[in-house]
């Protein structure tokens, strides 16, 4: 066949416009970015951690919070069930390993017992006629799994919330999970931002106690901020709260940063209709009474109701800077972390790194394959004139398709578009390395190209067919820079099989064509 179907010819001048036009963002500046015209892409690609700079995060989820928030859950629970049942119990304590009590008649809470067992809860007798509630290996797992795939949600919510361009966020092992946040300038305010658990929580205010004696039962004592008349926070003091919220933050729909009647930094928020209800019931309920807005632990502000609140909004003031009010706005609209979570490991790459970075990668790819392009016009002379074009078709696509699916470039990244250009040139050094043996086997011009793209197609097959297998399995199974890397080869190697099949024979058949040579130039 002396000429490619027009078919296949029209999907390599598809590909190699559609490729120029969207690769060319990336080779002009912002400002030139934005001079191009509408129709045209503007979207480069996006520079990842180790070449703009930013943040690394390890985090761990404290799995101890998530017992200790289950079993205290299982507390209530059982508080409640007894109630109903009048079944007789002391000492009723929720801690991180167990929910411990003594039953005063303990064949009265076999109903209780047996529905919690269905539960994935067993019930072990201890000392001095205790009983210690706690969850099977089973149900531990798969609460753990679940915090795990929460605390990566939450957080890629946050992340999202803060704007940062192309971050990362995956799991490491079973507790554990990363963060990269390219750009990231303010790395403190991001990390404190980013790692906060954010249980938002409403508590009545017990008003007939001072809050110097200790709390027993279903009381809960916290600090609450005390200012002077310029609002200055100049100390503590005691605030005694029903131990079990009124009102939750998962309840919520929307949160902004605001100022509230003094011009201060505040926070707006709003609940969705269940919460409205709650809300409203609860105001209603309680007016000329303080509530307690309890942000992780620490009451936040303690206004009284004055009136009834029926809209299902609110307002939390507590002393903000503005930056304080838009992280807490933007942390509360991606909802709260089941558990604290403790940062195991941080590593900040400023841009000077980054860019010094950005310049050793475009040096070694603009030497790398500046010798690729002399060392195949030397051996190869018209035909490695002809390889080189296809090459630089293949890193074109290479870029584009990394702009068109938004992948992230980073320097591994790089490290595997100079891979790709080898395999590119490999590629074509089997086919000419072909032709050469069939010219000498005494075949004419046209057959003896035919006969060589021919035979070295199954070996350029093989060999890429290999590698994108360990580019696949490296994707699978790598994080970060491995995925970098990989990706980059896989497009790369996809591209260098289309090339070297396609756009090189098709240019090699058109020169024979018209220049109907003798004897071939390689």
């Amino acid at each position: 066949m002396t000429q490619l179907p027009f078919g296949v010819r029209f999907l390599v001048v598809v590909l190699i416009v559609g490729a120029f036009f969207l690769s060319l963002p990336n080779a002009l500046s912002p400002a030139n970015r934005d001079k191009l015209p509408g129709f045209l892409p503007h979207g480069a690609m996006s520079l990842g951690l180790d070449l703009q700079g930013g943040a690394h995060l390890v985090l761990e989820v404290n799995l101890p919070d998530v017992w200790q928030r289950a079993y205290d859950n299982v507390a209530d629970e059982f508080r409640t069930r007894a109630r109903e049942a009048k079944v007789g119990y002391t000492g009723l304590r929720a801690t991180a390993d167990g929910v411990t009590l003594t039953l005063r008649e303990p064949a009265s809470a076999d109903k209780i017992l047996s529905d919690l067992r269905r539960d994935g809860i067993e019930a072990q007798a201890g000392a001095n006629g205790t009983t210690t509630l706690v969850f099977g290996e089973t149900r531990k797992a798969e609460m753990q799994k679940r915090a795990v795939a929460q605390t990566l949600q939450v957080l890629r919510g946050r992340v999202d919330e803060f704007g940062v361009a192309e971050p990362l966020l995956q799991q490491q092992g079973d507790r554990r999970v990363i963060v990269e946040l390219p750009g990231v300038k303010d790395v403190g305010r991001a990390k404190a931002a980013i790692g906060r658990t954010a249980q938002l929580t409403f508590h009545m205010v017990d008003e007939t106690s001072d809050g110097t004696a200790p709390v027993i039962g279903d009381k809960l004592k916290l600090n609450e901020d005390v200012t002077d008349d310029t609002g200055k926070v100049v100390g503590q003091r005691p605030l005694v709260v029903d131990r079990r919220p009124a009102l939750t933050g998962d309840l919520l729909t929307n949160a902004g940063a605001t100022s509230d009647q003094f011009g201060a930094p505040a926070v707006d928020i709003a609940f969705d209709s269940r919460g409205t209800r709650i809300f409203a019931d609860i105001s209603t309920q309680n007016v000329g009474k303080r509530f307690a807005i309890v942000l992780d632990g620490k009451v936040v502000s303690a206004p009284v109701f004055r009136e009834p609140i029926l809209g299902g909004r609110a307002q939390i003031s507590g002393h903000f800077t503005q930056a304080e009010a838009q992280d807490l706005a933007a942390i509360l609209n991606a909802g709260a972390l089941p558990a604290s979570v403790s940062v195991v490991e941080e590593r900040t790459v400023g841009p000077t790194l980054g860019a010094d970075s950005v310049a050793a990668g475009e040096k070694a790819m603009f030497f790398g394959t500046l010798a690729v392009l002399v060392f195949m016009v030397l051996f190869y002379g018209l035909f490695g004139a002809i390889a080189n074009l296809a090459l630089m078709v293949n890193l074109m696509l290479l870029v584009a398709a990394m702009t068109l699916f938004g992948f992230t470039l980073t320097l591994p990244g790089m490290a595997g578009i100079v891979l790709t250009l080898g395999m590119a040139v490999d590629a074509n050094v089997l086919i000419f390395e072909r032709i050469r043996e069939e010219t000498k086997n005494g075949l004419r011009p046209l057959a003896a190209l035919l006969r060589g793209f021919e035979r070295a197609f199954s070996i350029i097959l093989d060999g890429h067919v290999t590698t994108l297998v360990a580019a696949f399995a490296l994707f699978l199974v790598g994080t970060g820079p491995i995925k970098g890397f990989s990706v980059a080869l896989i497009i790369g190697l996809s591209a260098s099989l289309f090339t070297s099949v396609t756009l090189t024979r098709w240019i090699c058949l058109a020169w024979i064509r018209r220049a109907r040579p003798n004897s071939l130039p390689i």
